[in-house]
């Protein structure tokens, strides 16, 4: 029980951090991606901002009018899952079905204006998270954090102490860090099957995912470095909420 409601406040509380990274705030923002559109395009988010479910919904609809979008993908749908055998016409709670929609996790209405432009236009939509049963090796593997530099793996871990508020035993660190890059790998899998030569696969994630350095884009860079990734990060909203007071409840349901 723990591991779920720690990692979806992670997904929560980590967002600070966005703002070392480079954030788009411009509709120009879609006129550049239209103009020279990379293979892979990363959508960061902040999953309670009130703003970026349009921003993700102009964005893809862009890429669908232009007939530029190859596929979309999300952090908020486990892989396997996907809509390439729902029709064009579906109702969205076809297409919620077929993604296995997760409703107590992911708000529908937030991400359905983007997903039924893909499904609308005959786009597939494949879901990217890491499946709940994959959790426990990827917790064990010791080996997560080859790949990267000790600076980097330092800042995954302190990225899992500050989203948790500075509360969880340290032991429980390095095994959540582990579950984060295994997330990452996930999704880095999936948008590396969709690549099409001219066309733009699109990943709709939490912002820290999107992270150049650490998150998907490193692992695509491992996989396949002649690919061409954008990561854009929508701007950070300040919700009022107080994070780390939820955190606490939940540590002590």
């Amino acid at each position: 029980m723990w591991l779920h409601a720690s990692l979806t406040v992670l997904t929560l509380l980590a967002l600070p951090a966005c703002a070392a990274m480079p954030v788009h705030t411009s509709e120009s923002v879609l006129q550049n991606v239209l103009a020279q559109p990379p293979q892979v395009l990363l959508l960061g988010e902040q999953h309670d901002a009130p703003t970026h479910p349009g921003l993700h919904a102009n964005m893809v609809q862009g890429l669908v009018t232009q007939g530029q979008l190859a596929a979309l993908v999300l952090e908020m749908a486990d892989r396997g899952q996907d809509t390439r055998r729902v029709p064009q016409g579906a109702s969205e709670s076809a297409v919620q079905s077929a993604l296995a929609w997760n409703s107590k996790a992911w708000d529908w209405q937030r991400y359905a204006p983007s997903i039924m432009a893909a499904v609308r236009a005959g786009v597939p939509v494949w879901g990217a998270n890491l499946p709940r049963k994959e959790m426990g090796n990827a917790m064990n593997n010791v080996a997560a954090y080859a790949m990267f530099s000790s600076l980097n793996w330092q800042k995954h871990l302190q990225n899992i102490r500050q989203g948790h508020c500075n509360m969880l035993p340290e032991a429980q660190i390095e095994p959540m860090a582990r579950v984060q890059i295994a997330r990452d790998a996930s999704m880095a899998q999936v948008l590396a099957a969709q690549v099409q030569n001219r066309k733009t696969v699109v990943l709709i994630a939490g912002s820290f995912h999107t992270d150049e350095a650490l998150g998907v884009p490193a692992q695509l860079q491992v996989s396949n470095p002649a690919l061409t990734v954008r990561s854009i990060f929508w701007p950070e909203a300040d919700t009022g909420k107080d994070y780390c007071a939820e955190f606490r409840k939940q540590t002590r349901k």
